[in-house]
């Protein structure tokens, strides 16, 4: 029997409380196949700035194994690598959207251009970032592949009754893009309650104290108390106006709870036919989905039950036979 494949998975140097990355492939480590050996190597210094970048590169030129796979958010490592046997993840292109001028163009360069160029092979986390990716870069589309995240065995259905007289809606993130000021209004006069885990700024908390809608709110909370979240919900509400992924919905259907999502960017593609599908930029639309939901006990077990069938096929086992087939394309003699 051939020894196993040495994988190095290099790791940014995770800022506290974004640790996601960090998560999702701690799973899918526990779940290769028996001949893909990975090991982790994180970067001994934040990536801000010039100088500590660089030391990063030069760390991780002398920690390569027989494949490189760089897991994201530090793209700029594909520079000191092997270019065969380097494989890169890019979980979404959002900061080339945020940017504009020189700024853009710099990190256009430094994140996504060159990186690109120096990696055998690239893998996104859904066909709507592979498109945006293309249409950013000339390269060759066959060396980008599509790896979708992978859901947590921790999250396993746990059945509860709906409670219709006053549902509890899950609502996940603050950012700008997670769509709270839609969402408030959309909520304003019906009998639901609103979980929110994000910290909330002071224009949000204005929004939800003039809104009258009773909530709680979690600011940082730990892994266990978003999964409690989960469990203890009537709905989960993960409209945003984009995202990468979208790993919540996921996270919401294993779980057993019907979830609302965007029809826009990648969340039809993760959802499947597990979701309501709203316009997160349509108050009036947003608020027809809640309703549908709560309202038509059928309709809500029927995405349940899709959602059920649809999480199947991003369990970690099946998420990382994908990348164990990826790392034997790079270590194959002929390869590239």
């Amino acid at each position: 029997m051939s020894p196993p494949l040495t994988v190095v998975h290099f790791h940014r140097r995770p800022l506290a409380g974004y640790v996601s990355i960090e998560r999702l492939f701690d799973g899918l480590r526990q779940a290769m196949p028996a001949d893909t050996e990975c090991v982790t190597h994180i970067c001994p210094h934040f990536s801000k700035a010039v100088w500590p970048r660089l030391l990063n590169m030069m760390d991780a030129a002398r920690r390569q194994g027989q494949i490189n796979h760089i897991t994201g958010d530090v793209h700029y490592l594909a520079l000191a690598l092997n270019r065969r046997r380097t494989l890169l993840t890019i979980h979404d292109c959002a900061a080339l959207r945020r940017l504009t001028g020189w700024r853009r163009a710099v990190l256009k360069l430094f994140w996504f251009t060159w990186p690109v160029r120096c990696a055998a092979l690239v893998t996104v986390v859904s066909e709507t970032t592979r498109q945006e990716l293309l249409h950013e870069l000339q390269c060759d589309p066959a060396k980008i592949r599509v790896v979708p995240n992978c859901v947590g065995p921790e999250f396993v259905p746990v059945l509860r009754p709906f409670a219709i007289t006053a549902p509890e809606v899950l609502h996940l993130g603050t950012a700008p893009n997670k769509n709270l000021e839609r969402l408030i209004p959309a909520l304003a006069g019906l009998s639901c309650r609103l979980r929110i885990v994000g910290h909330l700024s002071s224009a949000q908390s204005a929004m939800l104290s003039a809104s009258g809608i009773p909530y709680t709110n979690l600011p940082s909370a730990t892994d266990q108390e978003v999964l409690l979240a989960f469990q203890n919900c009537d709905l989960v509400f993960f409209a945003s106006t984009d995202e990468g992924f979208g790993l919540p919905i996921l996270e919401a259907q294993a779980t057993g709870r019907p979830v609302i999502t965007s029809r826009v960017s990648s969340m039809p593609e993760v959802a499947g036919a597990g979701a309501c599908l709203v316009d997160p930029f349509d108050v009036a639309a947003i608020r027809q989905g809640i309703l549908q939901v709560c309202q038509d006990a059928a309709y809500r077990q029927k995405i349940i039950a899709a959602g059920f069938e649809n999480v199947k096929r991003f369990s970690a086992p099946a998420i990382a036979a994908r990348y164990a087939e990826l790392y034997r394309e790079l270590a194959s003699p002929s390869a590239f």
